[in-house]
Parts: structure tokens; C-alpha cells; sequence
């Protein structure tokens, strides 16, 4: 595939930093982002060329810049069919309608009713069951056999995954299926062979959902979207089918990373991990620290240019396509000092990363997750408070996602 516009003379083929499939070196790949300015031009696995913001102002201005759209019409390499239809990213790229998609007034429409749906309140109630949810698991990981024990296998991915469970009123049952298919949704490495079929099969799960709620409504932000109003409005089947299937996505792969990167920072960094134990530092820093120093959300695909648009000494051509690299953007020194690059729950002004996003699609989920990480990770330590890492840290290997920052496994011992 080839580049719907010519790079600059400064951005040439030799120059262009191309994203590592397997996401072997998160840290360095992300260091060189930063250090190529804040537009930087990168390469997608599959070859497909575009442009990644880096830095944090920049990221700020482009995230809020009209000239930035989710059109995927707008991508000139799209438009000259460049883009296979079984690119492993294309449900990235070119996801279901729904406000992750489409701008403007269709966006404020779509949002608004969601938000009718996804209240505070609602969230603030699901505070109970996961409490309930996080003790019955820790319960379960106390029985576990051995020295060591997968913390992500039996604590990190099955919490956030009940929860969303919970609040979209999915089925139970259909959670390992779901397991596999966003596996598949988020991986690099699908098969180009499986893409269509994954994507079709979970819109298809989505919309047996919808149907079965419209069918018996039940206390869950389905039934909620199914209801929602606006002056008369509703939304459309396909645009519950779509908030479904993107609420769910990101409502518990977010979660898992960021309940998992904690526990990893807290491990590296006893003298941290002291504080907080201690009750020197409070467990809203560890969450805001670990969003921001080792973000969830690596890369967010992806906006286009309508126009020519400056950023730094570069331009991003109208007509291409455009990255959030959240990864690099959250260790940004003219954001956040010269130890932008520690690890350090002590930090003035923790909440100036931007990593949920920022501007009008904001993610919707945050409170949520953050609520999970701040009843799950107090009350996993408060229980095994000598838990630790039971390899090194470099042994940890990272799924090959490029859209996030999760590992395949998160081996620990629990201590004493």
C-alpha cells in the first residue's frame, strides 16, 4: 500500500518510523516518536502510511481542530482503494456508525443520547457490584495453586469484563466468545481471512442483544440506549448495535491495561508502592500516575485532514490520516517536566494527561474505568500486600495490539 499524499522532503521513505506489530519495545518506539517533533510520520502494520501527533499541546489542539474529521471518505489512500477491506485494522479505522464515527452536529446528537443513558449516577451505582465483584474474585485468586499465579488471567480481565457485562445487560455466556473476538478485533496478527467474518459476527452478537432488549427490557444501559430520547429523537438500531459494540470494546480492554500496568509500576517501583501502602499517597494517584506514564490506549486510530493543517514545522496533509499516540504523548517533558519520564504517584498536577482522550470524544467510559482501578487495586493489595512481579519486568511480553498497552499474561507471586 502506498501513501495517499507525498511525505515532505524532511519525511521521506528512510525516515518514517514504522509501528512495530508486536509491540516488543513500547518505551524506545515511543521515545522516538516524541523525539521526531509532535507530527511525526509513522507506518501502520500492514504498511499503510500516516501521520501520529506526539506531543501533548499539539495533541490537545488537533484533538479539538474541525479540520480533523472521522470520515473515513475524507482518506485519499481509502479513496484510491489502498486500504484492503481485510486490513487487520479496518475495524479501527472504519468502525460502525456511531459517535466514535461521525462529527458535528450527527456527534452531538449521537452523545447526547448516550449520556441520557450513561449518567453518573449510573455509574456511581455500579460501585456496589464491583466491590462485590472484586471480592468474589480475589476470593477465588487466594485459592489459586502454586507459586505463581496470572493475575491478568484471573483477576484483571475477568473483573472489567463482569462489569461491562453487568452494565450492558450482555449474557454471561457469551463472554469467552466475546474474549476471542476482540482478541481477534484489536490484534495485528488476525488473519486477513478472519477479519470480515470477526467483525460481522460481533456486530451480529451485538445485535441478538439489542433484540433481546428491545424484546425485555432490563435495568442496563441497553435498554437505556433503546429508550433514550431527544426532542422525539432516538437512535437507530445500527446506532445502539454500534455503542454497543464500542462501549463494550472499550470498556473492558481500557480497564484490564490499566488495573495490569499498575500493578506492574507499583512492582518496579517499590519505593512507590511504599507510599501508597503506607496511606502517604493516595490510590488516585497510583490510577492517574499509571494513566499517564504507562497509558492504556498506546495509539487511537484514526482522523482525517480536510485541509492542509500546521503542526510544529510540519504539515499534515489534507487528505491523510492521522494518529493519537498516546503512548509517547504521556511522557512529554513540555508537558509534564523534565521526569516526564518517571514513574512518580507524588506528582503535582496528575490529571494533565489527556489520556482518555480530550474534546469532544472524550471517552465516555472514564469514570467507569477509573472507578473499577479505584476499588480494585486498594483492595488487591489491602489482601496480598506482598504481591509482587514473579519474573523481571523485561520478561513481560506485550500482545501485538498497537492500539493498546496489554500484556499477554501478568505472572506474580501473592506473598505471604
Amino acid at each position: 500500500m502506498t501513501a495517499g499524499t507525498d511525505l515532505t522532503a524532511t519525511d521521506t521513505e528512510a525516515t518514517r518510523i514504522p509501528l512495530d506489530p508486536f509491540v516488543s519495545d513500547l518505551d524506545a518506539e515511543s521515545a522516538a516518536l516524541r523525539a521526531a517533533g509532535p507530527l511525526a510520520a509513522v507506518t501502520l502494520p500492514g504498511g499503510v502510511p500516516v501521520w501520529a501527533v506526539t506531543h501533548h499541546a499539539e495533541a490537545k489542539r488537533l484533538l479539538t481542530d474541525p479540520r480533523l474529521v472521522k470520515d473515513i471518505n475524507v482518506w485519499t489512500a481509502w479513496q484510491r482503494g489502498e486500504i484492503a477491506p481485510d486490513w487487520p485494522l479496518i475495524g479501527l479505522a472504519d468502525p460502525p456508525r456511531s459517535m466514535l464515527t461521525v462529527d458535528g452536529d450527527d456527534h452531538r446528537r449521537l452523545r447526547t443520547l448516550v449520556a441520557q443513558a450513561l449518567t453518573p449516577r449510573r455509574v456511581e451505582r455500579m460501585r456496589e457490584r464491583i466491590t462485590e465483584l472484586t471480592g468474589s474474585l480475589l476470593d477465588q485468586v487466594a485459592t489459586q495453586s502454586g507459586d505463581t499465579v496470572d493475575l491478568k488471567a484471573v483477576f484483571a480481565y475477568p473483573l472489567p469484563m463482569y462489569v461491562i457485562a453487568d452494565l450492558m445487560g450482555l449474557a454471561e455466556e457469551r463472554l469467552p466468545r466475546l474474549k476471542e473476538l476482540f482478541e481477534k478485533f484489536f490484534s495485528t496478527q488476525t488473519p486477513p481471512e478472519e477479519v470480515v467474518a470477526t467483525l460481522t459476527e460481533l456486530a451480529g452478537i451485538m445485535a441478538e442483544t439489542v433484540a433481546a432488549k428491545r424484546e425485555n427490557p432490563g435495568d442496563d444501559l441497553t435498554s437505556a440506549l433503546i429508550q433514550a430520547s431527544e426532542d422525539g429523537d432516538r437512535l437507530t438500531d445500527e446506532e445502539i448495535v454500534a455503542t454497543l459494540q464500542l462501549m463494550v470494546a472499550a470498556g473492558h480492554e481500557t480497564t484490564i491495561s490499566l488495573i495490569v500496568n499498575a500493578v506492574v509500576n507499583l512492582s518496579t517501583h517499590p519505593d512507590q508502592r511504599a507510599l501508597v501502602l503506607s496511606g502517604k499517597a493516595d490510590w488516585s494517584a497510583v490510577v492517574e500516575e499509571t494513566l499517564r506514564w504507562s497509558t492504556p490506549t498506546s495509539h487511537v486510530l484514526i482522523r482525517f485532514a480536510t485541509e492542509d493543517v500546521p503542526v510544529g514545522d510540519k504539515v499534515l496533509p489534507a487528505g491523510d490520516a492521522l494518529i493519537v499516540s498516546y503512548a509517547a504523548i504521556g511522557r512529554d517533558e513540555q508537558a509534564h517536566g523534565p521526569t516526564a519520564g518517571d514513574f512518580d504517584i507524588t506528582r503535582e498536577s496528575p490529571h494533565r494527561h489527556i489520556s482518555f482522550g480530550h474534546g469532544p470524544h472524550v471517552c465516555p467510559g472514564a469514570a467507569l474505568s477509573r472507578l473499577e482501578a479505584g476499588v480494585a487495586l486498594p483492595a488487591l493489595y489491602a489482601r496480598f500486600p506482598g504481591l509482587d512481579l514473579a519474573v523481571p519486568a523485561a520478561e513481560l511480553r506485550n500482545k501485538p495490539v498497537v492500539t493498546q498497552n496489554d500484556l499477554y499474561e501478568l505472572p506474580v507471586t501473592l506473598g505471604g
